[in-house]
């Protein structure tokens, strides 16, 4: 799925996920005189005449009265990109992609380099491990295009058909086969199997009302969850039962302030056979709101570590209990984990030295380290992520980001970036007691030129509006990948106190081209709207959906020291002047110092602070006042 293709000085590489086609382009320096942009056509092997993909950028002067929400053909109106990406590819579809290099006046371009290459998305359940994106959030303007920013109301995201599968077009557009691949995994449980379930938060009927079909088709259901009020509500009105068949159904977790797995073991004749996992809660927002992942397992090993995990939390242990049993289910990862392995991490941990080992990763990548931040970015993160290495880190976050973040980007420009949560024409304001506002960006007229984008769908009423997913990539494009993802923030909470879990995957090269065409896609969507704001609200009120018709688009691509041209050499190592390749991240990794060294004193050092602090506090509470 992942193909390099030349032509005379045009250059394609490439990677195909399940639902989007990433290509990297690359043009000989010589051949960049009078280039207008790329033009792409597709056509699926054996169906209809290919044909050329269409954009929402335009030459102002071919469309001096633009109809907002058009879309334009590639041939006529050029992407002006080394970078792009297919969204509306399908998956276990072969493709074949034209990419044109397009020079001459605006309005009659003409071909002058073309490359042609075939390609094949990937299935979605193949080789063990099935992996579904939502679209979340980040698919506003096509949503705003296609269903005229429809609100989502809960008689939409509970309207489903006898197998539980969303029947609103919107709803089945944002869940972009999320919701439906969890539900086949529940539904292909027959009488003889059984499903162990440890949710957080568990709230949409159509999943509760599809355990308990399951339940009365004779699947032996089991079922850890937060004991909240929220929950329970749910669990009544969908009338599980607290035992069936003699055997207890409902497990409440109520020992641990945030019980946040969302997996779901499955049982064959007594034995687990697979593990659905991932950052998506059991709610519409996780389904259809925040930008999340489902991570199907199918491998008797993870699977059984997971039904022992399971077991323990069904016991809603105490903290001490739920720690040492996490450890011996899990213990510390190697730095360099065994080559083609799935290594399942369990919290809590005795202190947060797992952050270390990130750190530690995204320092050893040779080309590129990505990642996702929900919450705040950890200074042992961001430790790890400003150093000065040669490679590229790319990060998405929920918020903006700090002052030390800026900072840090700034200090590695073009080899560090960040990417936020953002709507066009707008600033968002939040609150610690969750929710949040809009407000419009002052002076701006983007809503002149772009649909106007709604905050969430549904209405979030957390305190996450836009990236719930966690994720690590180190060096995706290589032969060697590593993936980490699963339900953990990367924060000190969620690693020492927090019931989390994560898996550790390494050299599947079919997971990583997933996570690395998803993460672009959600990357390169916030960061657009980010910037567009960020200028918009200096005053600048020049369109960008107008294209550039002087070629000063192509500078940035070519100048040294930008984060476009070191993303373009990552892509095309040899355009640099044939370097010899970095040392691979596992063989950097095997030299690293082991970062779990210090756990324990670290652990008993911020005991000791603890204890201070609070002897200080009472202290200077028994002080008599002046």
């Amino acid at each position: 799925m992942r193909v390099t293709k030349t032509a005379g000085p045009l250059s394609v590489k490439a990677i195909a996920g399940t639902r989007v086609v990433l290509m990297a382009l690359d043009l000989d320096p010589g051949e960049l005189n009078g280039l207008r942009g790329f033009a792409i056509k597709r056509g699926e092997v054996g169906g209809p005449p290919a044909d050329f993909l269409t954009g929402i950028k335009y030459f102002a002067s071919l469309v001096p009265n633009p109809v907002k929400g058009a879309k334009y053909s590639t041939r006529n109106h050029p992407l002006q990109s080394f970078l792009w990406s297919d969204y509306a590819a399908k998956s276990g579809t072969q493709y074949t992609f034209t990419v044109a290099a397009l020079y001459g006046p605006v309005g009659g371009l003409q071909e002058k380099h073309t490359v042609q290459f075939n390609i094949k998305t990937h299935e979605e359940l193949e080789d063990g491990h099935g992996i579904w994106f939502n679209r979340g959030a980040i698919a506003s303007q096509e949503l705003a295009r296609d269903f005229q920013n429809k609100k989502l109301v809960k008689a939409a995201v509970n309207n489903v058909d006898g197998d539980g599968k969303v029947l609103d077009g919107e709803v089945r557009f944002l869940s972009r086969g999320l919701e439906e691949a969890l539900m086949d995994y529940i539904n292909g449980a027959g009488s003889n199997d059984g499903l162990r379930v440890c949710a957080y938060e568990f709230t949409y009927a159509p999943v509760l009302d599809a355990l308990k079909r399951a339940l009365n088709r004779g699947v032996d259901v089991q079922i850890v969850y937060h004991g909240v009020p929220a929950n329970a509500k749910a669990i009544a009105a969908a009338k599980l039962p607290k035992t069936h068949g003699g055997k207890k159904v409902l497990f409440e977790r109520t020992k641990t302030k945030i019980p946040h797995n969302k997996f779901i073991v499955k049982l064959a004749g007594g034995k687990a056979k697979a593990v659905w996992t991932g950052s998506t809660n059991f709610t519409d927002t996780g389904l259809f709101g925040q930008t999340n992942v489902g991570h199907l397992v199918v491998d008797d090993g993870v699977a059984a570590r997971y039904l022992d995990y399971w077991k323990e939390l069904s016991g809603n242990p105490v903290h001490s209990v739920a720690l040492a049993n996490a450890i011996a289910l899990t213990p510390n990862p190697r730095n360099a984990i065994a080559k083609d392995s799935i290594v399942a991490f369990y919290s809590p941990r005795t202190a947060d030295n797992m952050l270390d080992w990130y750190g530690q990763r995204i320092d050893d990548g040779a080309s590129m380290a990505a990642m996702t931040i929900p919450f705040n970015v950890a200074p042992t993160l961001l430790k790890a992520l400003s150093r000065k290495l040669e490679s590229i880190r790319v990060v998405i976050l929920e918020d903006v980001p700090t002052k030390e973040v800026r900072d840090a980007e700034f200090q590695n420009k073009g080899l560090l970036v960040f990417s936020n949560g953002a709507i066009l024409g707008k600033n968002l304001i939040k609150f610690k007691a969750g929710g949040g506002k809009v407000t419009p960006v002052p002076k701006s007229h983007i809503d002149d030129w772009f649909l106007s984008e709604e905050l969430a769908r549904p209405i979030n009423q957390g305190h996450v509006f836009f990236m719930h997913a966690k994720f690590v990539l180190i060096d995706p494009l290589s032969d060697d990948p590593l993936v980490c993802s699963g339900s953990a923030n990367f924060s000190t909470n969620s690693l020492e106190a927090n019931d989390e879990n994560m898996l550790l995957i390494r050299g599947s090269k079919r997971v990583a081209d997933i996570y690395l065409t998803e993460f672009d896609r959600i990357f390169r969507h916030f960061y657009t709207r980010d910037a567009i704001n960020r200028i918009a609200s200096k005053g600048n009120q020049k369109n960008p959906l107008e294209l550039d018709e002087t070629g000063v688009w192509i500078a940035p691509n070519f100048k040294k020291g930008t984060y476009k041209n070191n993303r373009r050499l990552m892509f095309f190592p040899k355009a640099a002047g044939g370097a010899a390749a970095a040392q691979p991240w596992s063989k950097r990794a095997a030299a690293d110092p082991d970062p779990f060294a210090d756990e324990v004193q670290r652990a008993k050092d911020k005991k000791a602070k603890k204890a201070a602090a609070a002897k200080a506090r009472k202290a200077k509470g028994k002080k008599k006042p002046k």
